[in-house]
């Protein structure tokens, strides 16, 4: 022991008895002292932390990427029972915010619609839709804004959807007259891939100007190329939930298959656009039979035009693709869930059939669209449709752009975020019989709600700035084609015959399909 130490142990052992209990005492007090200082700190800091909404138990990496399953709205709405209509996930680094009641998606695309405007930029609208210089996947911002204006204006109003009511027309004449040649057969008919060749000839004939058959009437762009682009659009890219890792995707091809795909149809859409512009200089279009093309073409050639000095040829085609391939998949699958439904409600068939029909009338060739107006109770049959089977039950992601407060929890920029429209409209807290197809509630005057997406109830086609441009368009062809197969024919199950039941199994893509492709006997009405 040094000679300070033991000095120091001496004076102590000298000391009163009191002086040293003092001492301790003082020990004592500045101990707690600190201690309630490290308590408060951590006290404050607890209370000022973020509250962040409910999440479930995530694992490590993926987060919870294992708890999507194979039909994703289905199982984040089995999730969002537990943990609330706003739950914040972790798929793999990829915070995603989970929307599921009318209440909070109002907050999402009303209240705070301008900061939840952005989309993510994933992989494969990046590759096949011209690094998102389209309208559906493109970044908000002032290219977007000129974009959509073009869309909704020039393409999409009210005047230009009717005036494609002669293409609606033609096509669905040649479907009535394929669903005649296949009646009464006993295999039945794959009514789902008719409809899918309808919906896309339809679209093809008002965006691009014609269908592209060859002489046996097979249209490799459409049975081919679409297809693929859809399945691809669906594909499970590593790179957009572990960015570090898009490597991946291209060495298991994934990457090569999209840049393979993506590049013929460009080489597609440069040969119709060089036709288009070469029709154009020679004036040979009438006015009345223009397509999108040719619409757009002639405005980016007006010096006046907004666009004049900042759209390119790959911006062109990029909305081309949107028009393409959202308007034929979406339509052909609100066809098909509609008829499997009417298939499965017998007495609602019956119902609509006999609207149409008294409306219609006998002796008719040819079903006009002021007819399709008068037909409420077929409208009403369109919207519980689209309350059950939403083409797209998770909205396109959304992202947001700054820091915003939600139902009093706190969402941080560069947020995924995705509203399950699946979950709103089968809400029992909203909908009565919510899992039942029952189109007379709509009839009801509380319920006569539309597609505007402004009661936040019924919102299949989205709301707020990202609202699906081309609604007026995709439902004017759903009504025309379901109201034409439904007055001439009768239709039956292939089932029947063996006393067995329409299986109603969704399949995950692009849209949500059914599973087993939608197999009717046809029969003519008289």
């Amino acid at each position: 022991m040094d000679q300070d130490s033991f000095s120091l142990q001496l004076w102590l052992q000298l000391q009163p008895p009191l002086f040293q209990a003092n001492l301790i005492s003082i020990s004592f007090c500045l101990f707690f002292f600190f201690f309630f200082l490290l308590l408060l700190k951590l006290f404050l800091r607890k209370k000022q932390s973020p509250n962040f909404p409910p999440s479930p138990p995530k694992l490590p990496i993926i987060g919870n990427l294992h708890q999507l399953g194979t039909l994703p709205h289905q199982s984040l709405a089995s999730l969002s029972n537990k943990y609330g209509p706003l739950m914040l996930l972790k798929l793999g680094q990829t915070p995603t915010l989970v929307v599921s009641s009318p209440r909070v998606a109002r907050e999402i695309m009303k209240t705070h619609d301008l900061k939840f405007s952005n989309r993510p930029k994933t992989t494969a609208p990046n590759v096949m839709f011209y690094s998102c210089q389209d309208v559906g996947f493109a970044p908000y911002g002032d290219y977007w804004k000129k974009a959509k204006k073009m869309c909704v204006v020039e393409l999409f109003s009210h005047k230009r959807v009717e005036s494609f009511q002669y293409v609606r027309d033609e096509e669905i004449d040649i479907l009535i007259n394929k669903v005649h040649k296949g009646a009464n057969c006993r295999e039945g008919l794959d009514l789902t891939q008719l409809l899918f060749q309808t919906s896309n000839d339809i679209v093809s004939r008002c965006v691009l100007g014609k269908k592209f058959e060859d002489e046996n009437g097979k249209n490799e762009f459409r049975d081919l190329y679409t297809r693929r682009v859809i399945e691809l659009l669906s594909a499970f890219c590593v790179g957009d939930f572990f960015p570090n890792f898009e490597w991946v995707d291209v060495i298991r091809g994934l990457v090569g298959e999209m840049k393979k795909v993506s590049k013929i149809i460009d080489g597609f859409f440069d040969m119709v656009i060089e036709d288009h512009v070469i029709k154009l200089r020679s004036n040979d279009r009438c006015d009345d039979k223009k397509d999108f093309v040719d619409i757009m073409l002639q405005q980016l050639n007006d010096e006046d035009y907004m666009f004049h000095d900042h759209f390119t040829r790959d911006n062109l085609k990029g909305i081309l693709m949107d028009m393409f391939i959202g308007g034929t998949d979406s339509t052909a699958t609100i066809l098909e869930w509609t008829m499997a439904e009417l298939l499965r409600n017998r007495n609602t068939m019956k119902k609509v059939q006999q609207e149409i029909r008294t409306i219609v009338g006998k002796n008719k060739k040819k079903i006009e669209t002021m007819d399709i107006n008068k037909m409420e109770y077929m409208k009403c049959v369109i919207k519980e449709s689209l309350r059950l089977h939403p083409p797209v039950p998770l909205l396109v992601p959304r992202e947001t752009t700054d820091m915003v407060d939600i139902e009093g929890y706190r969402v941080r920029a560069g947020t995924s975020v995705l509203v399950n429209v699946w979950a709103i409209q089968r809400d029992p807290k909203i909908w009565e019989n919510p899992n039942q197809f029952i189109p007379e509630r709509f009839m009801e005057e509380n319920k006569s709600i539309d597609f505007k997406g402004s009661d936040f109830e019924l919102v299949p086609f989205g709301s707020g700035r990202r609202k699906c441009p081309g609604i007026g368009f995709g439902i004017a062809a759903s009504e025309c084609v379901l109201v034409n197969l439904l007055y001439w024919f009768d239709w039956k199950m292939v089932e029947d015959m063996k006393g067995e039941l329409m299986d109603m199994t969704e399949e995950n893509g692009s849209t949500v399909h059914k599973k087993i492709p939608l197999c009717l006997i046809p029969l003519p009405y008289n």
